[in-house]
């Protein structure tokens, strides 16, 4: 019987064939007249039994008789029958046959009947490969092209007809880039050919499969393909089956542009770069252009007033179009009737299918209007950016020239895609606004500029960390102190935050407190980290188990230093803080070999002072790490580049601030960590301005100052404040004498004031204090007080200092 695949192919063969079919011819009264050999073989009888006997007689049962009967008159009427019959065999079995008759007329009005038949099993067959054959080009869902083996279309289906638009006919005869665009076309001629050289099937290859009239229509087919042959071998072309499966693509693009958008969304904290994200993604999976704007308080850090409305600023386009009336940074305004307008006064997607078709679109802005139609905008869909019940803004997404209009599916995706990129744009702006607000704190902190002062020159830089760290806590400090000195201080609370910068104000104010009584560093530093340390605890008591805040003021670092324009010395201490570097006049840049100390807030480890001297002209560099390990973290690279831009020690300071800062920080990349910086020139005061004299503790002693006093300043020009300094220096000179022990120094300083300074060898603190009427003394500090305008007391190892200033006069 041969295999299943070769009875399918014998009964794809029609069974009436000439050769395949039992024929026979019966006359107008039913009587056999002709037989051929092929009837012999199937039924058994030869010719010359059945030649001549009526039909009925000898083939047909008698219980079969009524409905053969019922079919032979029926034939005769409609002039021709096809059907399957039970006929009788010779040896008696019963045989189904599948007959097809025809009635042929003869001379005059006699008739004849044909009929061809086969056994029922292969007509059977044969109908259900027509029935399956017609099946697929006329009412089968599945497409159907067949190829000859010039590559050209033989037919189509009905399916590939109505998928396409193409009528059935047009393709034939034709290759696939006369009726699909060149894109597409190309792959599918190399599909036909690969099958047809090859004979190896495809199964299931997706491809684009767009139409030549109609380029915009996206259409995604799979496609299933393979070689015709014929029983020979002889190659007879390629059939394909076509599934259009472009729904269930653009379901499967729209989930991967949503997973695209998780992770490409939100990537910094900054509210125009999410914007920018936002629009990239959707441009690159859901429409042609794409802009966001938000409500302008947004831009801004700021939080928007529930239920308020105001003016968009435009904070990104995709991709960039010159002819779009609003560019980045643009104020947006909104019509009502646009659906910009309504989607957020609706808070849900507007979906403009076919905005050409809309007449109220024409009527808002005819200019917008114009400039859409120019770049082929035929579809919009508005979404609302809302978070946190806080509408944010609106994108806007479009649709131009080929690309097909929105469907609902793509607003729910953009819904969902607004949805999620709002919530990033509401975190950045949080963000920003924090940041704003540790920014503000800090810069609110820190000198507004550096004074003009007598001891040194200065010029500082301070950069705020950008991205997600945040503000840190890093600052520095230009205190005047008595008798022209100057202390210079940089420090570094580590973290980040509002946290971190309060605590750089509370240690930036705490410095300049102990900076004004005149301690030496060393001692100004253990006092900050008695102060880092008692912060710590107190925080640990009423942050409730919470360390987070504990963290801001731990690892605070900082280095001291106070320079004396008169001796030309430098004393410095520092807490686990970088080295300052010294640059003198002769161009040696040198690291100051300075004790590194422990960080403030560890507790009960010492601290030492370096004490040296500094060249008139010198610079002193006070820096933080943020600096060092800006630029790929390798601090050795750093400090060679800062090094080479502290070289010239003439160059102006604000060059030199400006070439550090360019050395050292990568231009595409902003700090992540606070960075400040602090450049001094150090200055002498000429000999000329300093006067200095030696009194002895005697009673006579207040009488040689006045008049050494008197004759100083009448020699400086400074007449004018003869008479208050001579009082001034007596009464100081008078009190050293009655409480105080060993030799009296009485100096005088001119600078952008007066200075007057006695010194003894007590360490007794003298207080200002209210003397009663009948007192006859205990006049003296509160005189002093009363005629100057700042006075106080420093403290050294062998003794102390009073000093008064007073302001010169105008030239």
């Amino acid at each position: 019987m041969g295999t299943p695949s070769m009875r399918f192919s014998e009964s794809a063969e029609d069974p009436f064939a000439l050769g395949r079919g039992a024929s026979a011819v019966l006359d107008d009264q039913g009587t056999v007249v002709g037989w051929s050999a092929r009837a012999q073989e199937l039924l058994g009888y030869p010719a010359k039994e059945v030649i001549g006997r009526a039909w009925q007689d000898l083939l047909v049962d008698a219980l079969d008789l009524p409905a053969a009967r019922s079919v032979v008159v029926d034939a005769m009427r409609a002039g021709g029958w096809f059907g399957v019959l039970p006929v009788r065999h010779r040896d008696g079995r019963r045989v189904e046959m599948g007959f097809r008759a025809r009635a042929i007329t003869r001379d005059g009005d006699s008739r004849e009947w044909v009929l061809v038949g086969a056994p029922a099993a292969e007509v059977d067959a044969w109908q259900r490969d027509r029935a399956l054959l017609d099946g697929l080009y006329r009412r089968s869902p599945i497409g159907l092209v067949t190829y000859g083996p010039d590559r050209r279309v033989i037919r189509i289906n009905r399916a590939v007809e109505k998928a396409s638009g193409v009528p059935a006919e047009a393709p034939v005869g034709h290759r696939p880039h006369e009726f699909m665009v060149d894109e597409d076309a190309g792959p599918t001629d190399e599909r036909v050919r690969h099958v047809l050289e090859t004979g190896e099937p495809l199964i299931f290859t997706e491809q684009s499969a767009r139409a030549r009239h109609d380029p915009g229509r996206e259409r995604i087919v799979s496609v299933s393909a393979f070689r015709m042959e014929d029983p020979s071998g002889r190659v007879l072309g390629v059939a394909e089956t076509i599934e259009d499966v472009t729904d269930r693509h653009r379901a499967q693009r729209r989930l991967a542009l949503l997973n695209e958008a998780s992770v490409r969304i939100g990537t910094s904290l900054d509210v125009t770069q999410t914007a920018r994200e936002l629009a990239e993604v959707a441009v690159h999976g859901l429409a042609d252009y794409c802009s966001v704007d938000l409500l302008n308080p947004v831009t801004l850090g700021d939080e928007p007033v529930p239920g308020a409305s105001g003016p968009l600023v435009r904070v990104a386009l995709s991709p960039p179009e010159h002819r779009v009336p609003f560019k980045e940074g643009d104020v947006v305004t909104l019509f009502p009737e646009s659906p910009q307008a309504r989607c957020l006064y609706e808070r849900r997607p507007i979906l403009e299918g076919l905005l050409p078709l809309r007449p109220e679109w024409y009527a808002m802005d005819r200019r917008r209007i114009e400039i859409a139609l120019g770049l082929g905008v035929h579809s919009l869909i508005a979404a609302p950016l809302v978070a946190r019940g806080l509408v944010l803004g609106v994108v806007s997404l479009w649709r131009s020239r080929n690309s097909e209009p929105f469907e609902d599916d793509d607003a729910a995706v953009a819904q969902e895609l607004s949805s999620r990129a709002a919530v990033c744009i509401d975190n950045a702006r949080r963000f920003t606004q924090q940041q704003s607000a540790a920014l503000t704190l800090q810069r609110s902190l820190l000198p507004r500029a550096a004074s003009d002062l007598p001891s040194v020159e200065v010029a500082c830089r301070y950069l705020p960390a950008s991205g997600e760290p945040g503000i840190g806590g890093d600052w520095f400090d230009v205190i005047p102190l008595s008798g022209a000195r100057v202390a210079l201080v940089v420090g570094d609370v580590v973290g980040h935050g509002i946290h971190a910068a309060a605590s750089m104000g509370r240690l930036r104010a705490a410095v300049r407190t102990l900076a004004s009584l005149d301690l030496e560093p060393d001692e100004v530093v253990a006092r900050l980290d008695d102060l880092v340390s008692l912060l710590a605890t107190e925080l640990e008591a009423n942050t409730d188990g919470n360390g987070s805040a504990i963290e801001q003021m731990i690892g605070a670092t900082c280095v001291y230093a106070v320079y004396d324009p008169v001796s030309r010395h430098c004393s410095l201490a520092r807490a686990g803080h970088p080295a300052p570097v010294m640059t003198t006049p002769d161009g040696q840049v040198t690291v100051v070999d300075l004790p590194a100390g422990p960080p403030l807030g560890l507790g009960g480890l010492p601290f030492e002072t370096c004490d040296l001297d500094v060249p008139e002209g010198s610079l002193l560099t006070l820096y933080t790490n943020g600096l060092l390990e800006a630029r790929d973290g390798d601090i050795d690279v750093a400090l060679e580049h800062l090094h080479e831009c502290l070289t010239d020690s003439t160059a102006p300071l604000d060059s030199t601030c400006h070439a550090v800062v360019e050395a050292l920080l990568p231009k595409e990349h902003p700090p992540t960590d606070d960075i400040a910086l602090l450049i001094a020139r150090t200055r002498v005061l000429l000999p000329e301005n300093v006067a200095t004299w030696q009194l002895p503790l005697e009673a006579t002693a207040a009488a040689r100052a006045r008049q050494l006093t008197t004759a100083k300043l009448t020699e400086w020009g400074l007449t004018e404040l003869a008479c208050t300094t001579e009082l001034v220096a007596s009464e100081l000179v008078t009190n050293t004498y009655r409480y105080a022990a060993g030799p009296v120094t009485l100096r005088l300083i001119r600078t952008h004031c007066l200075i007057c300074e006695v010194s003894d060898t007590s360490h007794t603190s003298p207080h200002l204090r209210r003397a009663l009427s009948t007192d006859e003394g205990g006049r003296g500090l509160f005189l002093v007080a009363q005629l100057t305008e700042r006075w106080g007391t420093r403290y050294s190892h062998d003794g102390k200092t009073v000093w008064t200033e007073q302001p010169l006069p105008h030239a």
